[in-house]
């Protein structure tokens, strides 16, 4: 009777630690590729903000505020009110 539960004793111990010897073979080639990958990526995670464009120019005159567009990619948002009013102080 202590021969069998020898055996299935001996026999889930080495179970375990082949398993184990396993799983760390797997973990090291799936590290082993994602190091690959991340030399290898082509893709960015750099954001870039959009370039400024001259569309037109602002004058005043009198009382009267006047804007002439070198462009109308900006129409639209200038009928809509969509714009952001910035000030630069020249002196």
């Amino acid at each position: 009777m202590l021969v069998p539960f020898g055996i299935l004793l001996v026999l889930v111990v080495y179970l375990i630690f082949t398993r184990s010897k396993f799983e760390k073979e797997v973990v090291d080639v799936y590290e082993k590729k994602f190091e690959e990958w991340k030399e290898f990526n082509t893709t960015t995670t750099k954001k870039t903000e959009a370039a400024k464009n001259l569309v037109g120019l602002v004058y005043k005159t009198g009382y009267k505020v006047d804007i002439e567009l070198l462009n109308d990619s900006a129409k639209i948002q200038l009928e809509k009110g969509k714009f952001k009013i910035s000030s630069i102080k020249v002196e």
